[in-house]
């Protein structure tokens, strides 16, 4: 649960918060940040972080406080896009805040299939959305997209993935291969071609435990590839494709990553699949993915 200052269409609105929820929740509110700033930013950072707290500042937007998960302080800038200033609070923002409540962010989208969460990580613009979107499509529920939250608690023998809310982020030449019209979409920022897509159904809203991971990548080859991740490749997979993972050392949870990561890598599967750089696959991508998690046990 989120209390802004700040106005979000794209979260559902929380019509009559209870106190233990809201006790819980991020408190988003307009600062005064430019001492603060002034004062812990140093030369050749964009960013401060320790223990507890994290501040950047985007030229021409904002800058930013987020203080132990509870917290996010924000100072726009003069004529500051909107979207943009909101884009930042839940990506950048949101990841630091998760760190500091101990859970892992992964750079990622998250679907739910036969009551367990699988999810698709890799590098920008390797195709993460559209191919959780061509899920959703063959009947498969968005739980996250961009950013996947991973909940350690003891009592899961598996990480929990937290959803996040119903809206996909789908460049337009996603949107063409799967003929949805852009009409009454709104751009992401002012004169780019992706759009923030809402969800009005295939959303799940409840925590999942997480099954596997799949690495998605681009090749030059005609055709997909498919292959498991060897166990001693997983933790370099996982620090890669953790969301802001150049925060971990200076908010001194190091050691912390690698053990959650370290006990995960050994329970879940993991797959890299790479995907030609030309023509639109996800569909034909689904399929593969299917197989092999029907080949693993879980039947279609």
């Amino acid at each position: 649960m989120m209390l802004s200052d700040i106005a979000f269409p794209e979260l559902p609105e929380w019509v009559e918060p209870d106190e233990s929820a809201a006790a819980q929740g991020i408190r988003v509110e307009l600062a005064e940040l430019n001492d603060a700033w002034s004062a812990l930013s140093q030369p050749g950072r964009r960013s401060f972080a320790a223990p507890g707290r994290v501040m950047f500042r985007v030229p021409g937007t904002a800058i930013y406080d987020i203080r132990d998960g509870r917290h996010i302080a924000v100072c726009p800038e003069a004529h500051a896009d909107p979207d943009e200033l909101r884009l930042f609070i839940l990506g950048s923002c949101m990841g630091a805040a998760l760190m500091q409540r101990g859970l892992l962010p992964l750079h990622g989208s998250a679907v739910a299939i036969d009551g367990q969460a699988y999810g698709i990580v890799g590098e920008s613009g390797a195709g993460k959305s559209t191919l959780a979107a061509a899920f959703l499509q063959a009947g498969f529920p968005l739980i996250s997209d961009d950013v996947i939250a991973l909940d350690f608690s003891e009592e899961f023998v598996r990480p929990l993935v937290i959803p996040s809310y119903p809206q996909q982020k789908l460049w337009q030449q996603s949107l063409d291969g799967f003929g949805i019209s852009n009409e009454s979409l709104r751009p992401i920022f002012k004169r780019e071609t992706k759009f923030a897509v809402p969800l009005k159904a295939g959303y799940h809203s409840q925590p999942l435990p997480l099954a596997g991971l799949f690495e998605l990548d681009k090749t030059e080859r005609n055709e997909p590839s498919l292959v498991p991740v060897a166990k001693l490749d997983r933790l370099s997979l996982l620090r890669r494709h953790t969301y802001r993972n150049f925060w971990l050392d200076r908010l001194g949870m190091t050691d912390w990553h690698f053990r959650m990561t370290a006990g995960m890598a050994a329970r879940i599967d993991v797959y890299r699949l790479e995907r030609p750089t030309s023509g639109f696959t996800a569909p034909e991508l689904v399929k593969r993915m299917l197989h092999i998690l029907s080949k693993e046990g879980w039947s279609p």
